[in-house]
């Protein structure tokens, strides 16, 4: 059992946590005390957290969309920016005439721990009237983000596949996903190492590097995407606002209409295709 002195509990680790560059120390604290099971536990935790490791690694979940997602050491964090992204695919899935709309297939590419895909599943369900059937389809090139999407895919409509973009999938989906939504990484190379260190090194690699520009897997997205997307279908990519006009043009290039959405609370911006 965690000490009753709560109080002083809290007063402590957060001074622990303050003083290694947690910035939200307290909110961290009270996350911690309330995950720990014992005392020893709860200082094995708060040690693992001033050493660097990412919260929601100690913890072992994500916030995200109001979801708890299972997250561990090797996997990306799922940040609260990319909830921009779902509500915009979200809004696309909704806004269509149940007739059109009965089942929709939506494919989460570079999918991490699967948290895009879930949220916009759950979220596309509950948010129309009329009752419609999701068919989740996940994707990532990482053994490890591909152990973390089973578990947090269990249970619902979805499957989870192992492999490089498209590749990795069944051909059975190509010209019938209504929405692809794409988290992928979009750090240049050469900004990695300006990356905090919570990131930088304790998430894959993987899921951080862009390439030269930062666009490079944008582009080998988009490129594929009109031989995957049913009439009518989106992609959706979240970018930086700096690359949006890079992120828009490889999608003009592949023959999609284009948008480009941003939100300043956030500081995120998502490029949307229409086949």
């Amino acid at each position: 059992m965690v000490s009753q002195h709560r109080e002083a509990a809290t007063s402590a680790i957060t001074a622990r946590l303050r003083a290694a560059g947690c910035v939200f120390a307290e909110d961290e604290a009270r996350l911690l005390i309330q995950a720990a099971t014992t005392d020893d536990d709860l200082a094995a935790m708060v040690d693992r957290r001033v050493a660097g490791l990412p919260l929601e690694h100690v913890l072992g979940w994500a916030d995200f969309c109001g979801l708890r997602i299972i997250v561990g050491p090797g996997v990306f964090v799922p940040r609260r920016r990319s909830e921009f992204l779902v509500k915009q695919a979200i809004a696309i899935l909704t806004s269509a005439t149940p007739e059109a709309a009965a089942a929709v297939v939506v494919l989460d590419l570079c999918c991490g721990s699967g948290a895009l895909g879930l949220a916009v599943a759950i979220g596309t369900e509950r948010g129309r009237a009329e009752p419609v059937a999701v068919e989740l389809h996940a994707a990532d090139i990482d053994p490890g983000a591909v152990a973390y999407a089973r578990r947090n895919l269990a249970g619902v409509a979805g499957y989870v596949h192992e492999g490089d973009l498209y590749d990795a999938l069944p051909t059975d989906l190509r010209g019938r996903i209504d929405v692809i939504v794409v988290n992928a990484p979009y750090v240049p190379t050469a900004e990695i190492e300006l990356m905090p260190a919570e990131a930088r090194l304790h998430e894959p690699l993987v899921a951080l590097d862009g390439g030269s520009d930062g666009v490079s897997i944008h582009r080998r997205v988009a490129a594929q995407a009109p031989q995957w997307l049913a009439a009518g279908g989106s992609l959706l990519i979240e970018t930086s606002e700096r690359q949006a006009s890079l992120t828009a043009t490889a999608m003009a290039e592949a023959g999609l209409t284009t948008r480009t959405v941003r939100n300043e609370e956030l500081d995120t911006t998502v490029v949307i295709g229409r086949a």
